[in-house]
């Protein structure tokens, strides 16, 4: 049998939590995610626009090369994406934004 996960096992990302927050508490609020499926991983999600993304992407200095790009919702959601080791943990950074509706007056 399995033992159950503790609370000391999400150490990690809990750590890079309260560091991102007491060094960059300035900065617009995330989504947050833990898992405990994944225990050594936190989420930060952003729906306010890809500039605070990259707020955040520049934050931790996870490089604008890591970063990927992507469309979801039929291509009217942007994501922007960046993972990077940070504090000891697998820091996963989301930003989503609207793709500006084309311009329906060009023929």
């Amino acid at each position: 049998m399995n033992e159950p996960l503790t609370l000391d096992g999400m150490a990690a990302p809990l750590r890079v939590l309260r560091l991102l927050a007491a060094d960059f508490g300035h900065l617009p609020a995330p989504e947050v995610d833990l898992s405990r499926i994944y225990p050594e991983q936190l989420t930060l999600r952003f729906h306010e626009g890809l500039h605070v993304f990259e707020a955040w992407r520049e934050a931790p200095a996870a490089p604008p090369e890591k970063a990927t790009h992507g469309l979801q919702g039929d291509g009217v959601t942007r994501v922007l994406k960046a993972t990077t080791a940070y504090a000891g943990a697998e820091l996963h950074l989301i930003g989503y934004s609207d793709v500006p509706a084309a311009d329906g007056g060009a023929q």
